[in-house]
């Protein structure tokens, strides 16, 4: 069971890590510190979490893959390179293989629940038959959005949600920032043309 994450961010009266940012507690954790690891750890659990979240769209399957991703990761703390991308491009290129290797042993492909998506409206002055008109726009593309093949609910998830660059999005998903930028716009173009038929 995933204990719960100190939402502060490192900034905890009395924690050694408050002023430190990650490549500083990433290179203490690689030299075997651990206290340095659960900083690590309370700074990116939720995160990680949620991610896998939307993708498994089981509670119980996420809490059990953040677990994993986290056991891999201190496990191989000691190999990490910096390749110049944020320490959290890390953690979700193995949470999406371990994802991608969860899908594969239960022989199964579910539908990411892009409705447990936040992307509510919120009230601000609009009169509410423009307020309704907007809501079924969302609805309906939700709706399109999860028509669409796994990695670019992947993509979608990634850009929109975790507010990820080209570059750490393409190290998670494995394909270069060039070709990232391709498939989002291809995916830009597709719901698109699939809004436009919708109307």
């Amino acid at each position: 069971m995933l204990s719960k994450p100190d939402r502060s961010n490192g900034k905890r009266a009395g924690n050694p890590f408050a002023e430190l940012n990650d490549d500083q507690v990433v290179e203490r954790a690689s030299n075997g510190d651990r206290q340095a690891f659960g900083e690590l750890y309370d700074r990116y659990v939720e995160r990680i979490y949620n991610y896998v979240y939307y993708r498994t769209g089981n509670r119980f399957d996420a809490e059990d893959l953040t677990e994993r991703v986290f056991f891999r990761a201190i496990r191989h703390i000691e190999k990490y390179e910096n390749r110049g991308l944020p320490f959290a491009a890390w953690l979700y290129r193995i949470a999406h293989n371990l994802v991608a290797n969860w899908y594969r042993d239960n022989s199964r492909r579910k539908d990411i629940p892009l409705e447990q998506f936040d992307f509510t409206l919120t009230y601000h002055g609009d009169l509410p038959e423009t307020a309704v008109m907007k809501n079924e726009a969302r609805d309906e593309l939700l709706a399109i959005i999860q028509r669409l093949p796994v990695e670019r609910q992947q993509l979608l998830i990634l850009k929109f949600v975790e507010q990820m660059t080209n570059a750490e999005i393409g190290q998670i998903m494995g394909r270069t920032e060039g070709a990232i930028k391709s498939l989002y716009h291809r995916t830009l173009l597709a719901l698109r043309e699939e809004f436009q038929e919708e109307e």
